[in-house]
């Protein structure tokens, strides 16, 4: 089965973690993150991403995205995608510096379902408890970040992972056609590099399994080692990429 491509992942992550508004301004998408992260507060090229229509991107529409976003409360924040090429040499030439390479990962159900978790170790949960709130808080997902899991559509759930009989850690999962897009996991400090992320994404792999979902996908911070490691050691397989630009850049844990 052929994996998904980028553009259904770029469509999936939008749809799963979503902003509070997006909408058309001229030939961008502008979008209302309310502090819900990078991805939900960055400007995109409307038209499809082809390097004819990013060439047509002026310093005028440029200008008219920058005076959005200031007047959202956002920084001047840009999404580059596959594609975007003329785009990204426009903002650069700007003087927009990068921000925050990104991975995108897929793998179908199937190669996760294979093996279970440990009963118990991990186990879907809607909508997420208190300890679950808690420990997103402890990881830096704030109440602007879970606002965005409240919004997102249906079929989703959060993954509560246990172990020695304590919460140790947590994640999101929503669907979008047949991909489920896993975001904000978290694992305790204590109850790291123990197996604890492996069980949280091979029970989010059983649960979009039976919710219709034929693939599951995530999104990742290139500095972000263990992460990647964790991606590629369940055999994810790295399908594209995005980066931001960004007029002042600043070192960024969260996606």
């Amino acid at each position: 089965m052929t994996l998904p491509g980028v553009q259904q992942l770029y469509e999936a992550t939008e749809i799963t973690w979503p902003p509070a508004e997006r909408r058309r301004l001229g030939p961008w998408i502008i979008r209302t993150g309310l502090g819900g992260g990078q991805r939900v507060s960055a400007t995109t090229a409307a038209a499809p991403v082809t390097a004819a229509v990013t060439a047509a991107v002026t310093a005028a529409d440029l200008a008219q995205a920058e005076a959005a976003m200031a007047a959202l409360g956002q920084p001047a924040l840009f999404m580059l995608r596959a594609g975007d090429v003329a785009l990204d040499d426009l903002l650069k030439k700007a003087g927009y510096g990068v921000k925050d390479p990104v991975s995108l990962y897929a793998c179908r159900v199937q190669t996760l379902t294979a093996t279970p978790p440990p009963r118990l170790s991990a186990f879907p949960v809607w909508p997420p408890l208190a300890i679950m709130d808690e420990l997103w808080v402890q990881g830096g997902i704030d109440d602007g970040r879970r606002a965005v899991m409240s919004r997102a559509p249906a079929p989703k759930t959060a993954i509560l992972a246990r172990q020695n009989d304590r919460a140790a850690g947590v994640a999101f999962v929503a669907c979008h056609r047949d991909i489920a897009m896993l975001h904000a996991l978290e694992v305790t400090p204590a109850r790291r590099r123990q197996g604890v992320a492996v069980n949280i994404m091979r029970c989010a792999a059983l649960w979009a399994q039976d919710n219709g979902a034929s693939h599951l996908a995530v999104v990742v911070t290139r500095a972000n080692e263990g992460a990647n490691h964790l991606y590629t050691s369940l055999n994810m397989q790295n399908v594209g990429q995005y980066h931001y630009r960004i007029k002042s850049p600043t070192e960024g844990k969260k996606d």
